[in-house]
This record gives structure tokens, sequence and C-alpha cells, in this order.
């Protein structure tokens, strides 16, 4: 399902299955995931976890950010999966991904992704370390 993002101020620009959405006095500001027929609030941060699109997303730009985080960390990882992700939308997309490094530690780390046109690679922005499979993803 492909979605978009978009804040309702900027629905006077969409279809006018979008325009009628607005009509239906959504607050200003509040985020909006548009499923192609549907229309319906969501948080900022998305959280996927135990589907194949996780599987997708996740393991796809951990990997591409291993070795900046290996570089960063002055360690190996032998073992790298990806469990669980966030996504914010911003000027290109923060994924914030749960890694598993070891049996019992795992490290969160927030990957951008800039916009198609800027042509850039994935970049490893922040990550944290020393934490459990227990520990919930937020914003860093």
């Amino acid at each position: 399902m492909a979605c978009i993002w978009v804040f309702s101020p900027v629905l006077a620009f969409l279809p006018p299955l979008l325009k009628q959405a607005k009509r239906e006095a959504i607050p200003s500001q509040t985020p909006l995931c548009v499923c192609l027929s549907t229309v319906r609030r969501v948080r900022s941060l998305q959280t996927e976890h135990g589907t194949l699109r996780t599987g997708i997303i996740c393991k796809g730009r951990a990997l591409e950010v291993k070795a900046q985080l290996e570089e960063k960390e002055n360690k190996k990882y032998p073992t790298f999966k990806a469990t669980e992700y966030k996504s914010q939308l911003v000027a290109g997309t923060n994924y914030f991904i749960k890694v598993q490094v070891e049996d019992d530690d795992f490290v969160h780390i927030r990957v951008f992704q800039s916009l198609p046109h800027e042509n850039k690679p994935l970049a490893l922005h922040d990550y944290q370390t020393n934490k459990t499979k227990q520990d919930e993803l937020t914003y860093f």
C-alpha cells in the first residue's frame, strides 16, 4: 500500500477526495496517511515490526549503514539483525531501527534517507548502544 504524508493545509492541492477530508474538520497540523482511497489519522512516528515490509525496509537500510556504525564504534558486528523500525517524514525520511548485535544486546540507529531527487546515499545520523529487546524506539 503506497502512502504519502500530508498536513491538512496542503489538502487544497490534492484531488477532490482529499478536499472532502478537509471539510470533515481534520485539525490543522494533524499528520495524515493517504493510502489510495482512505484517509486516516496516524502518529508522527509509525511503528512496524513482524511484517514483510519491516524485513525489506529495516534490513536493507540497516545493512547499508552497518559500516558507518562499525567505524564510529571502532568495533565489528558479526550479528546485525534489524528487528523493528519507526519512520518519520521530514525533508526526506528518518528511520529509527532496532538492530540486534548480540544475543541480548541491541543498538538503536537513526538512518536518514534524503529525497529521491537529491540522489544521496543513506546516512547514519545517530545511534544508541547498550539497548535491550524491550527498550522502545523513540526519537533521538
